[in-house]
Formats: C-alpha cells, sequence, structure tokens
C-alpha cells in the first residue's frame, strides 16, 4: 500500500479540476497524497474509506473534504445499483489560489477555519450532502466563470454545516519521510493489508521492512500515529463493521474472519474503537434501515458486502470512464 505523491493533478494555467469518475468494476485501493485540496462526493457505492489514520465505512452520498498532503483512499465493495457505475465528483484545488482568494474577498474569509480544519479531513452531513449533490449537476457543461460561481457556492454551503465531523488528526506531512522509508513502510502496509485477518508476526513485518522490530515501530508511529497493532486493529474491526451490517452472521463467526481468535478480545477492541459492542451496532443498522431507504442511502457509514480489492493502474485505467474539467 503505498502512499504516493501525486501531482499534476490540476493542469498548468488553472486553479481548479473537476473530475468526474465514472468506475464499473470497483473503486480501487490507491493509497496517496497531493498538495491539492480535495472534495469528493460518492455516489452509487459503498466500501470503506480510509483518511489518514482512520478506517471508516462510506456509503451513497459520502462527501468529504480533504487539506493538503492527507494520505487517503476509497475502496468500494458494492454498488447500491449494480447496473449503474461508481461515480465519484472530485475537486482538486490549488491551496494558494484559496489563500489568495481569501485574502483578496473578506467576504469568504468565514471559509477559512474549515479550510484550516481540513488538514484532519472532514465529512459532511447527509443534508449538505444532498445539497451539493444538486449543484455538482451539470457542473461540467457549464463555462469558465460559471463553475467558479458554483464551486464558491459549494465551499459556502460546507462551511455553514454545523454537522461536519472531523476523521483523523492532524497530518504532519508525508513529504518529510525519505525515500528509502517510504519504500518500507509502503512494504509493511501492503503486507499489512493483504494479511490482516491472520496472525502477523512483527519479527517477518520487520524483516520486509529491512529494519529492527523497534526501528519498525518508530518508522510506523511516525508515518501513521498509530502502532502496528492498533492499525491492524482498526482494519479488523472495519471488516467487521462490513459483516455486521450487511450479513446476519453470528459475532462469533464474524470475529473469526475479521482475523479475532479470541470473541472476549474481539468484543473488548470492538467497543474501545466504536463505543458500542458489536451487537449494539448491528442493532443500530438494523433499526436504521427500517426508517426510510433515502435515510439508509445516506448514512455516511453504508452496508459493505464482498471485498473487491485492486491497487494496480492498469485496473484504474480499464474501469475508469471519466470527465475532466479545469478552471
Amino acid at each position: 500500500m503505498k502512499a504516493v505523491l501525486e501531482s499534476l493533478l490540476v493542469p498548468e494555467g488553472a486553479t481548479w479540476t473537476y473530475f468526474h469518475r465514472r468506475l464499473n468494476e470497483c473503486i480501487p485501493f490507491n493509497w496517496h497524497y497531493h498538495r491539492e485540496f480535495e472534495l469528493t462526493l460518492t455516489v452509487n457505492s459503498i466500501g470503506q474509506r480510509y483518511v489518514g489514520d482512520t478506517i471508516e465505512p462510506y456509503g451513497d452520498g459520502d462527501l468529504v473534504l480533504l487539506g493538503s498532503n492527507v494520505p487517503h483512499t476509497w475502496m468500494s465493495q458494492r454498488k447500491l445499483n449494480e447496473s449503474q457505475p461508481h461515480l465519484a465528483h472530485v475537486f482538486w484545488i490549488r491551496a494558494e489560489w484559496l489563500d489568495a482568494l481569501l485574502e483578496t474577498v473578506v467576504e469568504l474569509r468565514p471559509i477559512r477555519p474549515m479550510l484550516q480544519k481540513a488538514s484532519r479531513g472532514i465529512v459532511y452531513s447527509p443534508g449538505t450532502a444532498i445539497a451539493v449533490r444538486t449543484l455538482i449537476e451539470g457542473l461540467e457543461n457549464l463555462d469558465a466563470a460559471s463553475r467558479v460561481i458554483k464551486l464558491l457556492e459549494i465551499f459556502r454551503l460546507l462551511a455553514d454545516d454545523k454537522r461536519f465531523k472531523l476523521l483523523c488528526a492532524p497530518h504532519k506531512g508525508s513529504e518529510n519521510i525519505s525515500p528509502s522509508d517510504r519504500t518500507r513502510i509502503d512494504r509493511a502496509l501492503d503486507y499489512i493489508h493483504r494479511n490482516y485477518q491472520s496472525e502477523i508476526s512483527m519479527d517477518d513485518l520487520a524483516k520486509l521492512a529491512a529494519l529492527s522490530v523497534s526501528g519498525l515501530h518508530r518508522l510506523f508511529k511516525r508515518h501513521t500515529r498509530q502502532t502496528v497493532g492498533e492499525y491492524i486493529a482498526q482494519l479488523r474491526i472495519g471488516k467487521a463493521c462490513s459483516l455486521l451490517i450487511s450479513t446476519d452472521r453470528p459475532i462469533s463467526c464474524i470475529a473469526s474472519e475479521a482475523g479475532y481468535t479470541n470473541v472476549s478480545h474481539f468484543n473488548r477492541q470492538f467497543l474501545a474503537i466504536k463505543h458500542v459492542t458489536p451487537r449494539e451496532f448491528r442493532r443500530s443498522y438494523v433499526d436504521h434501515d427500517a426508517l426510510a431507504p433515502l435515510a439508509a442511502s445516506n448514512n455516511p457509514f453504508g452496508t459493505t458486502t464482498k471485498e473487491s480489492r485492486t491497487s494496480s493502474a492498469s485496473s484504474l485505467a480499464k474501469s475508469l470512464d471519466s470527465n475532466v474539467v479545469a478552471a
């Protein structure tokens, strides 16, 4: 799992880009970061969202704002409507343009606190996501000036949302990690993501990263702001949440499939991370789904099913049909 630095997301001579992704197979796992701010609205897709040190389920209408250099990825597990593609409306905005805009246009300065919070990642309320989704429709058919006006209107809506949630601790900057250390942490993270449902040996993980066990612990903590054990627990509990929501399997079976050999240990870790028991977590979704299909579709912690993961650029290229608009 490589946190790859992406560049040239915004074409030369432009201040921001709108990217309309249509993916028929899946949204692939692609752990990366970039200097631009990113606003992403995900539609007709259910899966897991990885932002900094957090891993959470996402659902239809997931709306997230990320600041500069926050590592992130989405990984789909299924579509709400299988006959339609996964959709991702993505905005990449130059940070220097936003700074200059807020300095020049005094009326826009109330947006600044939100942009500062974006260093931790922000997920917005379902109501805001619906309003933004309405504004985005037809955006690619507008002229450049009209698109800028629409973007500013979107930012105003975001800044007015009082029900947003911060996703992670501030990120200190992936660019401060040397290329050699990045290769080591990438190897370790990739191995963990492929094997987290099994027992992972710290000795084997350290050898894979060409480090001592203590050296790996230090590098891992510096990069992820979590210990190896905490990171694995997040992955396992994320998997368990998916199974609790999307299946009626016994909790003991779900614990085993998520990588736990001891149900009591699973229950303790689940409570520590989610602040509810597995049974309470499942019940909250059963009760929620009984209310209304609309509420279910707007839940930021949508249901997940069979995992489909790929990180190859070729898979992305084959499944991607996109429109790009630069402004």
